[in-house]
């Protein structure tokens, strides 16, 4: 399809700065999201659309082995470099789409996936993909931006994210996540709310955005009415956007 040559483009050029971005490898979700994973050195775990490898190099000294996913090659060898230039040696790279996985039915003890299936145009076709990899018992750890329930809020979070970024395709609600995981047979077990803060420039820079499509984002966010500015804390010093505050889950669940 062409969103993924689009994710791949994308993600290709901006392979470096995934790596070296505060907000994917610093932040408290993903302690928080190895903790829920309740993983043990006897478990193999997939991550998926590894990124810039921080989930899969933070799994690394809990699981026996890891294999980190990505649909972009460039993605993987960022990713590997970086996990290999911490010393760990479990971890495989595998290039592979979220939607059609190339692994066995029932290889994997832990899957996870954070801030990535917002890319995904096909998100049920991931949720099964990932329940067929998973052994019975198995347990799946996501981690994703989602948009507000109000639908007018949700208009607003996913048109500025495609504004900034072509490759996005949806950021989900809540209730959203928790339909279509349950109507896979996944079992919900742990739901965690946490509100995301993110500087403007470097949230446009991390896409290489140029000045024309700043302008035209800023513009638009501008525009917003006080209640679509009052929920995302939008801060402005001059006509200008210094920062805003989206939300995002993190939820595990068990195939049963």
């Amino acid at each position: 399809m062409d969103i993924k040559q689009d994710v791949k483009q994308q993600f290709g050029r901006s392979s470096d700065s995934y790596v070296n971005s505060k907000i994917h490898g610093k932040g408290e979700d993903l302690k928080t999201l190895i903790e829920m994973a309740h993983a043990s050195k006897s478990e193999t775990a997939l991550d998926v659309a590894t990124g810039g490898g921080h989930t899969a190099n933070a799994l690394a000294p809990v699981v026996h082995k890891v294999t980190a996913m990505d649909l972009t090659p460039e993605m993987l060898v960022s990713a590997e470099k970086f996990i290999t230039g911490n010393g760990h040696t479990n971890v495989e790279f595998v290039e592979g789409d979220a939607e059609k996985m190339p692994f066995k039915n029932g290889t994997f003890d832990l899957v996870t996936c954070r801030i990535a299936p917002h890319h995904f145009p096909n998100v049920k076709d991931f949720i099964k993909e990932v329940y067929r990899v998973l052994k019975p018992g198995g347990r799946f750890v996501l981690n994703d931006n989602v948009a507000p329930e109000n639908d007018e809020f949700d208009f607003f979070y996913n048109k500025i994210e495609k504004l900034r970024d072509y490759s996005h395709f949806r950021a989900w609600k809540k209730t959203e996540w928790l339909s279509m995981l349950e109507a896979e047979n996944f079992e919900i077990h742990e739901l965690h709310r946490f509100e995301k803060h993110f500087e403007f420039e470097d949230w446009c820079n991390r896409m290489h955005l140029t000045n024309p499509e700043i302008e035209n984002l800023t513009s638009f966010m501008l525009a917003a009415n006080k209640n679509v500015k009052r929920k995302f804390r939008i801060q402005t010093n001059q006509d200008k956007i210094e920062s805003f505050q989206g939300e995002a889950v993190l939820l595990s669940c068990v195939k049963w």
